[in-house]
């Protein structure tokens, strides 16, 4: 892909302070025959072709890897006047000195997309973005080249990337679009400039980060000729009718609006009529739940406008694909690991999933990929593949499909075996051929390698507690953006990571760069140094009675009293250890323990007669931030803490650390944030002190289980254990396997809470059981055996349940059963 004269050029960037000297060039000239904008440098598989755009963000810096970029390859450079280019030690290297490059990168991608005359498609909205993006790509392939948004690129940065990629040869472009404040639509609008729009929804649970975002959503469509939405969705509605042009074309759809463009009646779970220009066709549907339908209508009204036959629709539509955007991580058979990725197969979406395992094996797992043929790959897209296999040093590849087969003497260094396809491997498949390994499983919909999924799982379960990686690094990022950058972050894992299981979270907060772990007891910390973690780890249990595995695993402990001071002192003595880490604790008001500051003379005259131990930092615990009302008590904590400190400081002769905020503390009394802050629940996704700041959060944890049976009872049934569950109607009664062994409080049966069943809140019947509970979906009338029931998430908010017990958060995520699997995922 070589690129056009006609990109706006920085007229100042020649002339920015940078130490660039000759190196320094405009965009223009560096863009010249570029083929690829690269701004993560994982990704790097074409040196020459490259363009880098060193971007800053709140979680990092790109100018960081320019060296090392370099080194590999790379000789043209996007960057901002701040940058000190060593010209010196890259003598080959061009840099464009730009004030802002993202700002840079947008300008690229917007005069890219300029020089496009085709369909350009644009999707908005709450969910359902990424599916519809994908859809759209299966279902317009067989009618030209489709360039779309590669995974779920739809930020400041993943959308002009996307853009960029669009060629001569592009006859439709599909890209999503995501935003988080206003004013940043405006720009992505500006980019994309999309001839049909696509707002999916706009759903209430998903109001997280302004009021009225729809109204910001709709801007991506002001220009659009054609707009497409559900008529029905009056939120959605209003929101396009304030921007849209009067002349734009409503292919629109409704359920209840028989005069709209595309009237739809639901006939069964997976069958659809709907009237287009007078004429009624049927549609079947390969999914019954109800966001797939709407997602499926959206791309309907895409098809009927651009006029394709309604037949060629309706083949289309019935061999669509489950769409997954998830990359999990799932414990496999014989000691391995799977990391799971059902989105299509392309160098950009492998990358993600080899990163994965890069950072979940260890010495004890070899690395293996499974993949299928890529999609729309050709014999570059091969060699930058066995390129990236090299680099992560994956030792087996297990290669489906022609083409992959065809270019299998790529692979130099990796033992290969190829098959036609799945039903050849699965044949020849012995489950001894996976043993102790890291096993990245990646495929295009139709090779079906989710079979292989099934084969390789150590362990089935109908409950499942999904832990959303992504969230948790959103929520980290969200704090750690009202810190200044040199305060570190303690993140609170004890206590099995809030019920989420530590190990994988650790292994993602390792990879963020946070300051320290936090574990509740010596085992918790033993287990993850076991497992391959070598950041710091803070114990908060004070009494340890194992001092040998705390030295011996480098576990630093929290020390609140004398007596276990001098424990520490006497055990490290005799093992012969020097000037060990340790955090002293300080009680200033929450008044549980810590020494108080009429102890702190004799402590630090204890810690100024000894060479074992060293304190690390002093810390404190707030007992009211939470409290908007108590802040005169909270200051008065944050001031005698301050003073205590000040005090230890002016003993000891070596320089101390402190911390005192918690997740409330960060965004209430952040001019105390001190050395580190110590991150507990925000980070799982739940802001303590609520609205507005619970918008910006992201839960991490969604607890799922799926109907067993499904039988009709009429009024004056009674339903499970003591007769509890009176039936007042003729009803429909799901049987769901999860309770009370599983976590799930005995106080949630005969009706306390609602469960949602396709998108139907569904309330509890009768009392819960030990491994069973029963749910009233009577008016939910898609509902089936096997269908999904979230029990928390989106649909049902942590907080309902919480506050139906009359307890907090916490208490119903580490109550959740250690049998109930867990799966980790990234989007």
């Amino acid at each position: 892909m070589s690129s056009n004269s006609n990109i706006p050029t920085d007229s100042n960037s020649s002339n920015r302070q940078c130490n660039c000297q000759g190196a320094v060039t405009s965009i223009e000239e560096l863009m010249h025959g570029a083929a690829t904008l690269l701004t993560d440098s994982r990704a790097l598989t074409d040196p020459d072709g490259t363009v880098f755009f060193a971007i800053r963000t709140a979680s990092g810096d790109g100018h960081k890897y320019i060296r090392d970029l370099y080194e590999r390859g790379v000789r043209r450079f996007v960057v901002d006047a701040g940058y000190d280019f060593d010209s010196d030690a890259m003598p080959e290297a061009k840099a464009a000195v730009v004030e802002d490059t993202l700002l840079a990168l947008q300008q690229i991608a917007r005069a890219r997309r300029q020089q496009m005359d085709c369909q350009v498609i644009g999707i908005t909205g709450s969910r359902g973005k990424t599916t519809v993006k994908e859809w759209l790509q299966i279902l317009l392939s067989p009618d030209g080249k489709v360039t779309a948004s590669p995974r779920s690129y739809n930020s400041q940065l993943g959308v002009p990337l996307s853009v960029w990629r669009m060629d001569k040869d592009t006859e439709i472009g599909v890209f999503e679009t995501g935003i988080s404040e206003k004013g940043q639509m405006e720009r992505l609008e500006s980019i994309i400039r999309p001839s049909i729009g696509i707002f999916t929804n706009a759903v209430e649970s998903a109001k997280e980060n302004f009021e009225g975002i729809e109204d910001e959503e709709a801007l991506l469509l002001r220009n659009c000729g054609c707009l497409i939405y559900n008529m029905d969705d009056a939120r959605v509605a209003g929101a396009i009718e304030k921007v849209a042009q009067k002349d734009a074309v409503r292919m629109c759809w409704s359920e209840q609006d028989t005069s709209a463009p595309v009237y739809v009646r639901r006939t069964s779970p997976h069958m659809v009529e709907y009237v287009f220009r007078g004429e009624t066709h049927q549609l079947e549907l390969p999914f019954a739940e109800t966001y797939d339908m709407h997602n499926i209508l959206h791309c309907l009204c895409v098809m009927l406008y651009l006029g394709i036959n309604t037949g060629v629709i309706a083949k289309r539509i019935l061999h669509l694909p489950k769409v997954s955007t998830r990359q999990q991580v799932i414990e496999g058979v014989n000691n391995s690991q799977l990391i799971s990725d059902g989105y299509t197969c392309q160098i950009s979406t492998i990358l993600p999933a080899l990163e994965t395992m890069a950072r979940r094996s260890d010495s004890k797992h070899t690395r293996t990929a499974v993949l299928s043929d890529m999609a729309e790959a050709n014999e570059n897209d091969y060699r930058a593949l066995a390129h990236l296999l090299k680099r992560y040093n994956v030792s087996r590849l297990v290669g489906i499909g022609e083409e992959i087969s065809r270019y299998g003497d790529l692979f130099e260094g990796v033992e290969c075996e190829f098959y036609p396809t799945t039903e050849e491997f699965l044949e020849s498949l012995s489950l001894s051929d996976f043993a102790s390994q890291a096993i990245v499983i990646k495929g295009i919909p139709e090779f079906g390698l989710n079979r292989l999924n099934e084969l390789l799982e150590a362990r089935h379960h109908e409950t499942v507690l999904e832990v959303n990686l992504d969230a948790m690094c959103h929520n980290y990022d969200y704090y750690k953006a009202k810190l200044d950058p040199k305060t570190g972050i303690i993140c609170m894992v004890k206590a099995s990571g809030y019920g989420a299981g530590s190990l994988e979270l650790a292994r993602t907060l390792q990879s963020k760069g946070a300051s320290y772990l936090a574990v509740a007891v010596v085992d918790e910390g033993v287990d993850l140094r076991n497992a391959g973690i070598t950041m710091p780890i803070m114990v908060m249990n004070p009494k340890v009675l194992n001092y040998r595995a705390l030295f011996a695993y480098h576990l630093e402990p929290e020390v609140y009293s004398f007596e276990i001071l001098q424990e520490m002192i006497q055990e490290g003595r005799r093992l012969g250890v020097k000037h060990y880490p340790i955090h002293i604790k300080l009680d200033t008001g929450m008044h549980r323990l810590g020494f108080v500051e009429e102890e702190l003379p004799q402590l630090t005259e204890v810690l100024n007669s000894q060479d074992v131990v060293s304190v690390s930092t002093v810390f404190s615990h707030l007992a009211t931030a939470d409290c908007l009302d108590m802040d005169e008590y909270t200051v008065a904590q944050l001031t005698l803490f301050e003073r205590s400190v000040d005090y230890i400081a002016s003993q000891l002769p070596y320089p101390i650390r402190r911390h005192i905020l918690n997740s409330a503390g960060i965004t209430r009394f952040t001019q105390y944030q001190g050395d580190f802050v110590r991150l507990g629940l925000g980070l799982y996704g739940y802001s303590p002190i609520g609205e507005p700041e619970q918008r910006s959060l992201r839960p991490v944890s969604r607890l799922t289980t799926v109907i067993s049976a499904i039988r009709r009872w009429p009024a004056g049934t009674a339903i499970g254990y003591s007769r509890k569950g009176k039936l007042q109607r003729d009803s429909v009664i799901a049987t769901i396997p999860i309770g009370y062994a599983d976590g799930l409080n005995r106080h949630f049966g005969n009706g306390a809470v609602k469960f949602a069943v396709n998108g139907t809140l569904c309330q509890t019947v009768g009392n819960i059981c030990m491994d069973a509970c029963m749910i009233d979906v009577t008016d939910c009338q898609s509902a089936e055996s096997g269908d999904e029931v979230e029990i928390f998430g989106p649909q049902v908010p942590l907080l309902q349940l919480s506050d139906a017990l009359g307890t907090i958060p916490y208490e119903i995520l580490t109550s959740v059963s250690t049998r109930v699997k867990r799966i980790y995922y990234r989007e």
